[in-house]
């Protein structure tokens, strides 16, 4: 079963958990992996979910993520003004 997708602040929270547990115990390496790879994808949620509304605040995307512009003609664009803009 896939995981509920959280909330910015419940990711936000859970990576402070995880960051208090590593700051006060000792633990196993196969715990301090598994602590690490859970924060990685917490943070790469974060990341993704505030670059989303940085999109929307823009004026690039709908709040589902639909491209209000043809993305091809953006990038064209930002190649004519800047050559060997790649993204």
């Amino acid at each position: 079963m896939a995981k509920k997708k959280l909330t910015y602040t419940e990711a936000v929270a859970e990576i402070e958990q995880i960051l208090s547990r590593l700051r006060g115990e000792q633990i196993d390496v196969d715990t301090l992996a598994a602590e690490v790879k859970r924060a990685t994808e917490l943070i790469a949620q974060c990341k993704a979910q505030l670059t989303d509304v940085e999109q929307e605040q823009n004026g690039v995307y709908y709040f589902n993520r639909e491209s209000k512009y043809d993305m091809e003609r953006v990038k064209a664009i930002f190649q004519m003004a800047a050559p060997g803009y790649e993204q």
